[in-house]
């Protein structure tokens, strides 16, 4: 992006007009608006609003303004869609803005991203910054929650005693649990009297003491309807009451400091009540189906106990003295049976063990082990005599045969042929070649029979001449 530069002064002529750089004002309101949108961050600026218009395209065009100047704005369909309020002139807003430029006009404007009533916007920044700081502090952590008592016999509830909340709470309860009471500590919800009252109201709940769960409620509103329950105060006796508390302030989308230190949080005083309380009529339901479930166990219980007294009495009638003397006797006749055939049993038994035993003692008798033991010496003594002349030739032959080959590959007999071994005197090397040897050089030859020790005259490949 080109950026304007104030001229410097020169001593030279003046540029000619291809020189220049001359910009149209089309570029100029392009590039001054390109500086503005990033050369500034995004900004709140508050002001009264006035010359408000609202297109057919949807678009929110007004201006800004305090007792020293105004600045154009603009406020496009996608964002003013989201806002729960349209503006009107001489309304003080807060906005949250990027400055930028309408190129056609050469005029700067705001493109305004977020718009809130002062007012409110003041209250939401105190409503932020205490409940960033009860929530730093653990007043709404997950594990002081309490739970809630299953079936009530008391129910306490904060309200105005004129508002319809009240109503709707009370006509749920009585629909869905009409055996709890219902004791009401009247307050202001909203007003200034409002925060006085509520804690006056926890702080007589509390003293008393006489219900097992608390409803804190009021009907919807706007922020500053609502601001009562957003007191530091009130979140803190809340927090301090022995019983468990639910909240029903406001509509679903509504949150209150309240609402986060309670033990359970309802979207609308209905929806309180109703958590509070069982529906009476499931579990009138549920017991007539555990009264029918009890019947039926009952029925099958005496059914069953009357099976078992019949077995009983089966029982008693086979243990009778005289059944049990006859069945004895009967038994004694079959043990003494039964004795006397195990007794020729075992007789039986033992004779063939005897028999047994006497045939494997004949087998083992010394005597005839004494008697084969001799055979197998005469045998191997025979065999011995037989085998002993053949080794000693065998042996004889195979000596001579080796003798033989030794000889042959012997170098003593290639000595004895008029060969002999050289090696050099200095260390014993072998000499194969007659290039490895020097004039001079002292070697020993052996013969077949004796050494030599000579001195080289000469070296030559191949046969000397003569």
């Amino acid at each position: 992006m080109a950026l304007y530069s104030p001229p410097t002064t020169r001593t030279t002529a003046a540029p000619t007009r291809g020189e220049r750089d001359i910009y149209t004002v089309g570029r100029l309101n392009r590039e001054v608006r390109q500086l503005l949108e990033h050369g500034m961050p995004q900004l709140w600026v508050e002001g009264e609003v006035s010359n408000f218009s609202r297109p057919a395209s949807g678009h929110w065009y007004f201006s800004l303004k305090d007792q020293d100047a105004q600045v154009r704005c603009a406020m496009f369909r996608g964002r003013n869609a989201l806002l729960r309020f349209t503006p009107t002139n001489g309304q003080r807003v807060l906005a949250r803005v990027r400055v930028g430029m309408f190129e056609s006009r050469g005029e700067y404007q705001l493109q305004v991203e977020h718009l809130e009533d002062s007012g409110v916007g003041a209250l939401r920044r105190e409503y932020d910054l205490l409940r960033a700081r009860l929530e730093a502090e653990g007043l709404f952590a997950q594990a002081l929650k309490r739970p809630l008592p299953t079936a009530p016999s008391c129910i306490g509830v904060i309200t105005s005693p004129t508002g319809a909340a009240i109503r709707d709470i009370l006509n749920i309860l009585a629909r869905r649990f009409p055996a709890a009471r219902v004791v009401i500590y009247p307050s202001a919800v909203q007003g200034k009297e409002a925060v006085g009252q509520l804690l006056e109201a926890v702080a007589t709940a509390a003293a008393r003491a006489e219900c097992e769960v608390v409803i804190i409620a009021r009907g919807g509103g706007s922020l500053e309807d609502l601001w009562a329950f957003n007191d530091e105060q009130l979140a803190r006796a809340l927090r301090a009451l022995p019983m468990p508390v639910v909240s029903g302030i406001g509509h679903e989308i509504d949150f209150t400091i309240a609402d986060f230190v309670a033990d359970l949080r309802a979207p609308t005083p209905s929806g309180a009540a109703e958590l509070v309380v069982p529906d009476a009529t499931a579990w009138r339901t549920s017991l007539a189906r555990l009264a029918a479930r009890f019947a039926q166990s009952m029925q099958r219980q005496l059914r069953d106990d009357a099976e078992a007294l019949r077995a009983l009495n089966r029982r008693l009638a086979l243990a009778h003295p005289g059944q049990r003397l006859r069945q004895g006797a009967q038994r004694l006749d079959d043990l003494e049976q039964r004795l006397g055939s195990q007794i020729l049993l075992h007789l039986a038994e033992a004779r063939g063990r005897l028999a047994g035993a006497s045939a494997g003692l004949t087998q083992v008798s010394p005597a005839r082990e004494l008697a084969r033991q001799v055979q197998r010496h005469a045998a191997l003594d025979a065999r011995l005599r037989q085998s002993l002349p053949r080794l000693l030739t065998q042996r004889r032959q195979a000596f001579e045969l080796a003798k033989r080959t030794l000889d042959a590959v012997s170098p003593l007999a290639t000595l004895d042929r008029g060969f002999a071994i050289v090696t050099r005197r200095s260390d014993g090397r072998l000499i194969r070649d007659s290039g490895e040897l020097v004039r001079g050089e002292t070697i020993e030859a052996r013969l077949g029979r004796g050494r030599v020790r000579a001195q080289v005259t000469d070296v030559a490949e191949g046969e000397f001449e003569s």
